[in-house]
């Protein structure tokens, strides 16, 4: 048996603006009864252009009863701008959070409302349309609105997917397509989170300068050399001077100056400070290793 908060069973004991309006300024009507999930939704606007009325008809389960009464009671006082920025999580919120498998019910109000905006904006002239390849051929849900429900919700999984927008849970053939959806959206995320982002200039002590010029080294500079069997050694740092040494493949390596200028040179003045600059110990082994500012 489904979890449901307080709110969600009293909407859907208790819901608001059932109903339609006549003559509306705005209808969106989403859904099928072939899916198991329907809702209308109309809402006239006062003379300032707020949503002055909302009602809906909504045919499903308890959960997508509760969204659309919780939506009606949320755009009542909005203007058409705000009412477009009210997302499925926010209705979801609203009601203090609804089961996972039940998300999709707050997809349901949310693309239902952004249909009666688009009706209004056009005067009806234009019919609600799903945009996109059709990925989803029992529930016929397109590759855009998986796109956005993985987005908006940061989903990992096909469940996840399925519990949000339906797609994948009738026959499941769609599923391999929605897991390459998935790996394209959230690799990309990933790689985008895992970028180090160079700090920002700022006036350094000697003492932080060295720790930030042995942090990027060993962070930035020393893993690319290790791949190819090589290493670095931080000798000494004189002012903006920054004295290395090559261990490994990389100190008989002939494209030591190309390395030392084009890698981490170029590495530390990004990191660390435009004005360093890099020399190569050739005597390191012998040298003490002090820092001085």
């Amino acid at each position: 048996m489904w979890e449901y908060t307080d709110k969600v069973r009293d909407h859907f004991f208790n819901p608001r603006n059932v109903g339609e309006i006549e003559n509306p300024d705005g209808v969106g009507e989403v859904g099928s009864l072939a899916c198991g999930d329907a809702l209308k939704l109309t809402f006239s606007l006062d003379k300032n252009g707020k949503i002055e009325d909302a009602r809906f008809k909504t045919f499903g389960c308890a959960s997508a009863i509760a969204t659309s009464s919780v939506l009606t009671e949320m755009i009542k006082g909005m203007t058409i701008e705000e009412a477009a920025k009210v997302t499925n999580r926010d209705i979801a919120d609203y009601l203090g959070g609804l089961p996972e498998q039940k998300m999709h019910c707050s997809v349901m109000g949310r693309e239902a409302l952004e249909a009666a905006i688009e009706n209004y904006r056009t005067g009806g002239r234009k019919k609600h349309e799903l945009e996109g390849k059709v990925v989803c051929t029992c529930f016929g849900v397109t590759e855009n609105e998986i796109e956005r429900v993985i987005r908006e919700n940061n989903i990992t999984t096909v469940e996840g997917v399925t519990n949000y927008c339906k797609a994948g849970g009738g026959c499941g053939g769609c599923k391999p397509e929605i897991e390459k959806i998935i790996e394209r959206l959230q690799g990309a995320k990933i790689k985008e989170e895992t970028v180090l982002v160079p700090p920002k200039p700022r006036k350094l002590t000697n003492i932080q300068k060295i720790q930030l010029i042995q942090q990027t080294i060993n962070e930035q500079i020393r893993p690319a050399l290790r791949a190819d069997g090589g290493n670095i050694e931080l000798i000494d740092v004189i002012g903006n001077k920054v004295i290395v040494a090559f261990r490994g493949m990389c100190a008989q390596c002939r494209l030591t100056e190309f390395t030392m200028k084009d890698v981490v040179e170029a590495k530390l003045k990004e990191f660390v400070s435009k004005e360093l600059f890099v020399e190569e110990s050739k005597d390191s082994a012998n040298e003490p290793h002090n820092h001085r500012g």
